[in-house]
């Protein structure tokens, strides 16, 4: 049976893709579920409308996710920790704290969850992947300092 998928499906497609299911696949759980409808000559042109829409939404949210990059990338984020003398921090720096430092050093606003890092452990500089988009991720550069 062909439907048109009302919702992204991680398997089986995104919003606007015509895509053939088992008729019972369709009829108990895609239609009861609202993720799509049955595929009509209207339906279709429906269908069309909301590929542009998703790709349009796209567009937008790989340009900002650009912008936030370019802001980003060359700025070093600075991060005070309790340390030893030695350097070894007392706890561990993670995608919260680097979240919380970006967003008072910079105003921008990044999830926790679009923050990769390891937890860091020592005094220096360090580097985390941010990833805000599917086709953009990128470095920040973080120096963990320890607290007088």
């Amino acid at each position: 049976m062909q439907v048109i998928l009302r919702s992204d499906l991680p398997g089986l497609g995104l919003r606007g893709d015509i895509v053939d299911v088992a008729d019972g696949h369709a009829r108990n759980f895609l239609l009861p579920k609202g993720h799509a409808i049955k595929a009509s000559a209207g339906a279709i042109a429906q269908a069309a409308r909301m590929r542009s829409s998703r790709d349009a939404k796209d567009h937008q949210s790989r340009e900002a996710a650009t912008a936030v990059a370019t802001t980003l990338v060359p700025k070093v984020i600075t991060i005070t920790a309790k340390a030893s003398p030695e350097g070894k921090l007392f706890g561990s720096v993670h995608a919260a704290d680097v979240a919380e430092a970006i967003k008072e050093q910079t105003g921008i606003e990044l999830d926790r969850k679009e923050i990769e890092i390891d937890g860091v452990k020592t005094v220096g500089q360090h580097s985390a992947t941010a990833s805000l988009h599917a086709d953009v991720s990128f470095p920040i550069t973080i120096e963990v300092v320890a607290a007088e």
